[in-house]
């Protein structure tokens, strides 16, 4: 994965494991499990998911609610939780395996699978599930407080997480209990006999990265098990890139592509040593008929400041909060140089009426956005920056193509100067394969500013050799229309985004296929308007030739719609 991604790799390969939690008197009633992440290896205390415990709990999911909660003792949950933990070979456990000649074998679980004609007998190298004790369970409140800001009230009847169950065959009260442990996280210290020995025991801990330390737009890597303790020989620590999408507070999105299962496994950054920002929090969701594809994280800072202030109230606790992993770079309270790219500021929102989307400033007082944010022309809108600090002012839209254009677009005007907010340079060429970043205000609109998701630049779809329409495989949602499409690092601008695609039989949205306008198609017209204040480049866009209607398949309907035999 190149040596940006290195010590990422060896990070997560080290710290990932699966946790799985059964009752000691009914194994009939199955196992819940989870990913996690080993913070130390003498002994080897584990931080995970907490939502494993919630069948557990003595007084219900309700004790997971009170507002200000921190932490649970391990006696909130009954005697007959039983828990193991599993993970890969280290690098001294392996050498010694080796020596003994001892393959790997695929667990009971994973027996039931079918193999295909490429499978392999056997499976991955990996350590005997282990015996682990529940020492807390762990809530970082501002996550909570988070989350219901951005999740609750009207919000919350639009969206849905995730499930390792069908919809179909999850219950009210199974829900309920899913959405009260989504803030918890659970601290356990497996049972003698796991532990590495000397220098490789103090080499493995995890490092973490201190909160605000990663900006928007930074590269993670996830790592976590899809499906929990189902057949770890094969999904054990699988890995997911991405971006830091957006931040508020301790919680974090990442367009790194996560399943159910991986709720507990850890995120590092690519830089830092590899250092671990977060862990996965809820891996996938819906928001009305749409799939978002990003994966809600914790930070882990504030999880471990719990975990050491509640470990105070065990025997043994301060011991084994001295061994729990310092934060590494600048120290909290510091303030940190905004390391983000300057291009992400270049993206504002852009308000008209009851309705609103993206845009991207080409000039201090010019933006560009869709024509389906901004439909009329001579109309106010209001556009929204959030650098250098969160402003207003007041524009209008001096032009907007038609609604029979295959071009989709509307310029404004704006009545004050966009102070600090870098003004992007607009690409001249276009590669297929070039890593992308979109930058637009969806899925959470003004509430946490704009959000970043990666991608590579898939099609460049030309006419008469000139590009008119580009493809990337960045998420792209609802409120993003309008929004800069930029290469990755440069930060050229490359495109205006002006959907995603829709299944028009079954409603479904699919963010990862989107479409952009080529700044090319734009600047020559927008260069003229900003010099002289001539419009008519820009009325050109509503006469495109016929072969550019056909592209955007706005004026040349199939004459039968074609269905995918998959």
């Amino acid at each position: 994965m190149g040596r940006q991604w290195g010590p990422s790799v060896r990070a997560a390969a080290q710290a990932g494991c699966v946790v799985s939690a059964s009752r000691a008197e009914q194994p009939e009633a199955g196992f819940w499990s989870c990913s996690g992440v080993i913070l130390t290896r003498s002994p080897v205390l584990v931080l995970c998911h907490g939502g494993i415990f919630t069948p557990f709990l003595r007084g219900g999911s309700g004790a997971l609610t009170s507002a200000d909660a921190t932490f649970l003792p391990a006696d909130s949950c009954g005697d007959d939780l039983r828990l193991h933990v599993q993970w890969g070979p280290t690098a001294a456990s392996s050498a010694g395996r080796a020596e003994q000649g001892r393959p790997g074998l695929c667990t009971s679980r994973c027996a039931s699978l079918e193999p295909g004609p490429a499978a392999q007998p056997g499976g991955r190298l990996l350590e005997p599930p282990r015996a682990a004790e529940l020492l807390l369970l762990l809530s970082c409140p501002a996550f909570r407080s988070q989350l219901a800001r951005l999740f609750g009230s009207k919000r919350a009847e639009q969206w849905r997480f995730a499930s390792a169950a069908p919809v179909e065959e999850v219950s009210g009260d199974e829900e309920e209990d899913q959405l009260r442990g989504l803030g918890w996280f659970a601290l356990l210290r497996v049972q003698p006999g796991g532990e590495a020995k000397g220098e490789a025991a103090r080499g493995l801990a995890v490092t973490v990265a201190p909160l605000g330390a990663v900006a928007k737009g930074a590269p993670l890597l996830a790592c976590g098990s899809p499906f929990g303790a189902f057949c770890p020989d094969i999904f054990l620590n699988t890995l997911s890139r991405g971006v830091l999408s957006n931040a508020a507070g301790p919680l974090l999105l990442t367009d790194a592509r996560c399943l159910p299962g991986t709720e507990g496994g850890g995120v590092f950054s690519a830089r830092s040593v590899g250092a671990l920002v977060a862990l996965v929090a809820v891996p996938l969701c819906w928001k009305a008929s749409e799939w978002v594809g990003l994966t809600l994280l914790c930070a882990v800072p504030p999880l471990l400041r719990a975990a050491r202030a509640a470990l105070t109230h065990l025997p043994d606790g301060a011991a084994l909060a001295a061994l729990l992993p310092p934060e590494v770079g600048a120290p909290r309270g510091l303030p940190l140089r905004d390391p983000r790219p300057p291009w992400v500021a270049s993206a504002v929102l852009v308000e008209f009426g009851s309705v609103w989307g993206s845009g991207v400033a080409m000039a201090p007082r010019l933006v560009v956005t869709c024509r389906h944010v901004a439909p009329r022309e001579a109309a106010k809108v209001l556009v929204h920056s959030a650098t250098p600090k969160s402003v207003a002012i007041w524009g209008r839209v001096v032009f907007a193509t038609q609604e029979t254009s295959p071009y989709d677009i509307a310029v404004l005007s704006l009545e004050e100067d966009l102070d600090g907010v870098p003004m992007p340079v607009p690409a001249e060429h276009f590669q297929e394969g070039t890593a992308v970043s979109v930058v637009g205000f969806g899925v959470f609109g003004q509430a946490c500013g704009p959000s970043v998701t990666s991608g590579i630049l898939s099609a460049v779809v030309q006419v008469d050799d000139t590009p008119v329409m580009l493809q990337t495989t960045c998420a792209v949602h609802g409120g993003s229309s309008g929004g800069p499409l930029f290469s990755s690092p440069s930060g050229d601008l490359l495109g205006i985004v002006a959907s995603n695609t829709r299944d028009n039989n079954t409603g479904a949205t699919y963010p990862h296929l989107n479409f952009s306008i080529p700044i090319t198609v734009l600047q020559p017209a927008l260069q003229q308007y900003r010099q002289t204040g001539d419009l008519g480049g820009l009325r050109e866009l509503d006469h495109a030739t016929k072969p550019v209607r056909v592209v955007w398949r706005l004026q040349c309907p199939l004459p039968m719609t074609l269905r995918s035999k998959l």
